[in-house]
Formats: C-alpha cells, structure tokens, sequence
C-alpha cells in the first residue's frame, strides 16, 4: 500500500450529500452540555497539579502539587448552580440535550445524573477525567477508556453509545473504533455534516463538534464578553445554515456550553434568547447526538467506494496504469509519491497524475504524445488500438468514416505528423466528428511549442476522463 497522508482534507467536495434530516428540515440543531465538574485536574483527584483551562480565570497556570481553591470554586459553580439554570432552560423548553459526561465528575453528583436522565438525555462519555491525554500512550489512554465506560455503566445503568474525549491523542478515534460498542466519537471539529473515518479497526462514524460556536470562548481571548455577543454569533451560525438547506444543502449547527461558563446569569441569557429564537423558526430538527448518529447510519451506511490510495500498487497499477495511453510510468510516479484521501476521487487522482506527467523530462513528455494513435489511422483500421481508445474514438464516429473523410483524416495525420512529430491528440468526447475534423485543421497551423502545448492539455483531459469513467464503473 502506498504510503498515505493521514489527513482528509477533501470531506464530502462540491457536493455535500442531502442529509434528508427527519420531516424535512433545513437544518439540525444539537445541544451539548459538557458535564465536567469534579473530573478537572486537581491534587484532590491524584493529579499532578490544578487545573488551568476554561474558567473565569483566563491565563490560568497548573500549581504543581498543590489546591487552587479559586479554580476548584470555580468549577464548583458549575455543579452546584450553572447545571441546574441550564437543566431548568432546556427542560421548560422541552428541548433535547446530549451531556459530554466526564465519568469522575458524574460520580461525584448522582442528583445530576439523575436529572439528565429524567430529561431523556443523552449521556455519552467525555472520558475518565477532564485532563489532557496527548502525551499518553495508547496502552495508558486504552485503559482510562475501559475504566469510563465501566463506571459510566455503573452510574447510568447503560454504556455510553457516544465517546468525546476533547483534550484527545493521536490514539483516540483509533481507541474508539478498537472498543467496538460506539455508534459515533465526537473528537474532530472537521465538517458540519457527519462522516465516515477508516480506523484500523474499521469504519468508525463520526458525529464533528464544535470549538466557535461553543460557550468555552467566554474564556479564551478574542472570545465572548456578553450574552449578547453569544447571542448573535449563534443567530448568525443558525440563519448561514438555514439558508443553506433552504437552497438544499442541509447542515447540522453544534452548541457546545458548559455549566461553569454559560451557567452564570450574565451568560445564560444569552443562550436563552437563542433557544427561543431557534424554536421560532420553521423546519428546524433539534436532536440528540445519539438521534443524529441513528439517522446517519440507516441513510447514509459506509460504503468505501473506490479507494486509489488504499490500493496495492499491483492493483493500483492494473486498473489506472493505462490512463496514460502506453505510459505506465504517470501512474507508477503517483502511486510512489503517496496518494491519500483526496486523491479517492477522479479529479484528486487527475490531478496527482496530472502533476506527473507535468513534471516529467521533455522527452517523457514527448513519449507520452507519440504512444497515442493516429485518429482512424493504421492501428483504429487494423483493429490493434487499446480498448479505451477503441471506445473513444468509435464515440464519436470516428470507425464509421466514408470513404473520403478515411482519405482527409489520413492526409491531416501525415502532414501533421510531419510537422510536429506527434499525433493529433484530442479528447473526442462530447464533440462531434465533424467539430474534430475542424479542430484538426485549425491546430495543424500552430507553431511546434503551442501545439505541444494543446497536445499535452488534451492528454491530461483524456485521462481525466478515463479515471472518471473507471470511477463510475466501480460505482
């Protein structure tokens, strides 16, 4: 397998799918409330040091070895009264809510738990503790999952269907996948739709959050000073998406709080004129995450499609070889230089061969030009053309020739040939014979570099074409 940039930086392109969201809708909201309160880093909990991060204290540094009673406060806040302002928000609203639930924090307030459960949310793990996991191994970050979801079980009765762990590893969505029992991870911030990621362990679907529409830039710089401020960069979000699916492309709109931070009255007033405007609109589904990866999976089910880069070079080789008529070395030069994700689709595969032959030596190039053949020449009569150029120039009548246009193809090919040492090459699909012949007369009067030029275009449009063609064939 050719070595693969572990990145996708292509997502669903130019063409989003309709996610055909339930009755109808333009768009789907989802609630998160990240339930973190008593899981946060602090020497009560073993850790090494305080906490730092998300808190009215911005700039916050970690005390090695010691209580920062301000901080623990702080969070404090967020189990003994932001919790219930959001809990009572949403519930006399009788929105639904998935709750990011640290495992530590929820054991350490059963009447909240309780509470979400009442509500019919959704509780799905944000790990074994609120602390960082980018400098655990995956056997360490492997064993604080299982221990999550074992107390997670304990706690709720049920295991958590939905894992985002948010200060994550290079390890996570592979964990995730590996542990088998989820239905999505939430640890990618990278689209507004849900996708599908190969893992090592299989396909594993996730459900993308959110980092700007999400109460945390209260603490952060350049964030949110008001409710107001929060207010409209939400309105804003919600109506950009609205009309997105009104013009049929549907999206779904995350909302990241956390009882610390929007739970204080200054803040929640904010969330809760977005609330009411969000019930005001029409043809809006508000969901669950769980809802929204049930939907995903019964309408959109993985189907891997044709992968280039996940392709032995043998394989690889045997079905794109030959896009470069009698030139297996573009293919050869693509595959080795690595393909990845955005290279699974015809104009990604396109254009990295594209770039090869771009990039080959003069004289490559002009071998490239010389393997095509003539148009209804010797080899089209003799029957010795290879099956895609048999089907290609057969398309556009070119097998079907009278007498007289046999006899002006054959002298255009000569003169031409005579003076620029190539066949005339051009991409006969969607142009008629006669609009060829004429192409054919026109170009035979460039100059030797204009032609090669044109010549070299044409080659890179009929692979373009061959490589769409093998696509939709696997289709």
């Amino acid at each position: 397998m050719t070595d693969r940039y572990p990145r996708n930086l292509l997502g669903y392109g130019r063409t989003p799918p309709d996610p055909r969201w339930p009755g109808g809708a333009k768009i789907c909201v989802q609630f998160v409330i990240n339930y973190e309160e008593g899981g946060e880093n602090a020497v009560l909990h073993g850790d090494a040091a305080s906490e730092a991060f998300l808190s009215e204290i911005v700039g916050a540094a970690a005390w090695p070895g010691k209580r920062h009673m301000n901080m623990e406060s702080i969070y404090e806040y967020g189990a003994r009264a932001g919790f219930w302002r959001l809990w009572r928000m949403f519930t006399e609203r009788a929105m639904p809510v998935t709750v990011y639930g640290v495992a530590t924090a929820m054991e350490r307030n059963p009447e909240a738990v309780a509470a979400m459960q009442e509500a019919g949310w959704e509780i799905a793990s944000h790990g074994l503790k609120w602390i960082e996991y980018k400098d655990y191994d995956r056997d360490a970050e492997r064993a604080h999952m299982r221990e999550a979801i074992a107390l997670h079980t304990a706690l709720t009765g049920e295991r958590p269907l939905g894992w985002y762990t948010g200060r994550s590893s290079q390890h996570t969505l592979e964990l995730v996948a590996e542990e088998g029992g989820f239905l999505y991870a939430s640890d990618a911030y990278a689209d507004d739709l849900p996708y599908w990621q190969e893992t090592e362990a299989g396909p594993l679907l996730i459900l993308p959050y959110t980092l700007d529409t999400n109460d945390m830039r209260f603490a952060t710089p350049q964030g949110f000073n008001t409710g107001d401020h929060f207010f409209t960069y939400l309105k804003d979000a919600f109506d950009t998406l609205h009309a997105e699916g009104e013009a049929g492309a549907a999206k779904m709109l995350n909302v990241g709080l956390h009882c610390r931070l929007v739970g204080r009255p200054g803040r929640a007033a904010g969330l809760a004129r977005f609330l009411d405007y969000v019930q005001s609109k029409p043809d809006v589904w508000v969901a669950r995450r769980i809802d929204i990866a049930r939907h995903w999976r019964e309408h959109f089910p993985f189907r891997p499609g044709l992968r280039p880069s996940r392709m032995s070079q043998a394989d690889f080789m045997a079905r794109f070889g030959g896009v470069y008529e009698h030139s297996p070395f573009v293919a050869e030069r693509a595959y080795a230089q690595g393909l990845h994700d955005a290279h699974d689709s015809p104009c990604g595969l396109a254009g990295a061969m594209a770039a090869v032959f771009r990039s080959a030596s003069p004289e490559e190039r002009l071998g490239v030009l010389r393997a095509h053949p003539d148009l209804a020449g010797r080899l089209a009569l003799a029957g010795e053309l290879t099956a895609q150029s048999t089907a290609e120039q057969a398309s556009a009548g070119l097998d079907r020739l009278s007498a007289d246009e046999l006899s002006h193809l054959t002298a255009l090919n000569a003169r031409y040939g005579e003076r620029f040492g190539f066949p005339f090459i051009i991409a006969v699909k969607g142009r008629t014979k006669d609009a060829i012949v004429q192409a054919f007369e026109a170009r035979s009067g460039n100059d030797p570099d204009t032609e090669f030029s044109t010549a070299a275009r044409e080659v890179e449009r009929i692979a373009r074409l061959r490589i769409e063609q093998l696509f939709g064939e696997h289709a």
